[in-house]
């Protein structure tokens, strides 16, 4: 803690049990009532400038090394604008389903590690447990099965993308206008052997996030929430559909801002605002305006936009969750609960693909007109991602403009942590570390990828301010 000129600045550095690095600052003046609290994000990627000036076929292989937990999501986010570069939009069905099991093996493994490893520990033991047994390790002790489930979900959503990318990490699966192998039969059985234990081991993820949800509700519908806008793709009959759709916007009533909207298309809805105090971009609906059209993405917003999921058990958990939370919800910690309704399809959706006999089709790829511009967006494990591309006539990248799911996510974050410092750190005359672990659950509600998020927009100038010990401002210097 430090104290200046009557203020105390509370650093929560690092937040822990999220992907990437930030920190979370808290002012609170002489009685300890909240000034001001902010989640920064401390560290930068340049990506949009990495990849200017490569060729845009390299584009899809490079994007992932943003980050080694959703590099899928990179990866097919940049090949679908590369598709449209290409001509090759209209991918063959093996082409098409294959990119799909990749995906919904991304998003099974993804979901997955944050429920078990990441945010478990707290909704297992309690927010303000004991830090020596409140992590993975403790879970191992007090939860051996658990633990081992939690690993082998990850195993295998792992293993799908082995399968479909040609590694678990990083692979290089999808090319533009299609993908460079198919599933073969020895792949297929392989992934299928262990799919009924996959199913099972879903279903009881389900049942352990609604059982904690609803038997803690009191604690948890308060816990970190406010009103909120909610955005995602959906399928152009509604239905969820996490790897192409249209743009669906409502807001804290379900009542609807934006729909059926073409993605390549979304700067005449979506802009971003740069605060002087965070990597991280602020994106907002260009209709509402900066300082209220902010809005979640995710699997609260995604059960929130979706008029239905088109596999029976996820569905028959969602109707489940929206008779018990309403169809519009804006409870955070009801991400968790959502979240494990999305493992649920995303293994339903692995089980139908692997018995499709398209994924050992031999047609790959297609080419058509040539295009200079295009938009890649798909439903990632922690929300909508986009990726806007500009190619000119020697095939180099000129133009990179990233919108990342927790980038997406970054005001409600931030309303996240001021909602609960006001609720649990306001005014007390001792903080401890349980309150300020309360902050990190907030945060990590929304499955944040931090490394993921931070990205450059317009000139990205160098300042550098000096204070002395009393706050004074004595020297400052601005590079462009």
């Amino acid at each position: 803690m430090e104290v200046t000129k009557g203020t105390k600045r509370v650093i929560i550095e690092p937040v822990t049990r999220v992907e990437g690095h930030g920190k979370v600052s808290i002012y609170l003046d002489e009685n300890n009532k909240v000034k001001q609290a902010r989640l920064h994000i401390v560290e930068f990627r340049g990506f949009e400038r990495f990849v200017q000036g490569r060729p845009y076929w390299e584009v899809p292989v490079l994007v992932q090394r943003l980050c080694g937990i959703c590099p899928v999501s990179h990866h097919l986010a940049a090949a679908k604008a590369m598709d449209i570069i290409v001509g090759g939009e209209k991918l063959t069905p093996t082409a098409e389903k294959m990119r799909r099991l990749m995906h919904y093996g991304q998003m099974f493994q993804s979901h997955a590690l944050h429920f078990f490893h990441l945010a478990s520990p707290d909704l297992l033991f309690g927010f303000d447990a004991d830090p020596a047994i409140r992590n993975v390790i403790g879970i191992i002790a007090k939860h051996p099965d658990l633990a081992v489930q939690a690993v082998m979900m990850r195993k295998y959503g792992q293993e799908v993308i082995l399968r479909t990318a040609g590694k678990k990490i990083h692979g290089t699966g999808a090319i533009p206008g299609g993908i460079n192998k198919n599933l073969s039969i020895q792949e297929r059985d392989e992934l299928l052997a262990d799919l009924d234990q996959m199913i099972e081991w879903s279903r009881a993820s389900v049942k352990i996030a609604k059982d904690i949800t609803l038997d803690r509700i009191a604690e948890l519908a308060p816990f970190g929430s406010f009103d909120s806008s909610h955005m995602s793709l959906v399928r152009e009959d509604g239905a969820m559909d996490l790897y192409h759709g249209v743009l669906r916007a409502v807001d804290k009533d379900g009542k609807t801002i934006i729909d059926d909207v073409d993605y390549q298309g979304y700067l005449d809805y979506i802009a971003e605002e740069v605060k002087s105090w965070s990597y991280m971009k602020f994106p907002f609906i260009k209709s509402i305006g900066p300082e209220d059209g902010w809005y979640r993405v995710g699997p609260l917003a995604r059960l929130n936009t979706a008029t239905f999921i088109d596999t029976p058990e996820a569905e028959a958990a969602r109707q489940e969750y929206v008779a018990a939370l309403g169809r519009t919800c804006n409870v955070t910690m009801a991400y968790h609960w959502a979240r494990m309704i999305e493992l649920l399809h995303s293994i339903e959706m692995i089980k139908e693909l692997l018995h499709d006999e398209d994924l050992q089709g031999t047609d790959l790829v297609v080419k058509g007109e040539r295009r200079s511009e295009a938009v890649g967006l798909l439903e990632a494990p922690r929300g909508t991602l986009f990726h806007h591309y500009k190619v000119n006539e020697d095939d180099q990248v000129v133009m990179a403009n990233l919108i990342v799911s927790t980038t997406n996510n970054n005001e409600p974050m931030n309303r996240a942590v001021q909602k609960v410092v006001a609720d649990h750190i306001d005014g007390v005359p001792e903080i401890t570390e349980g309150m300020l672990n309360s902050v990190e659950v907030a945060i990590r509600a929304y499955d944040p990828c931090l490394s993921c998020a931070t990205h450059a927009m317009g000139q990205m100038p160098l300042e550098v301010k000096m204070f002395d010990v009393d706050g004074n401002l004595v020297d400052h210097k601005f590079k462009e």
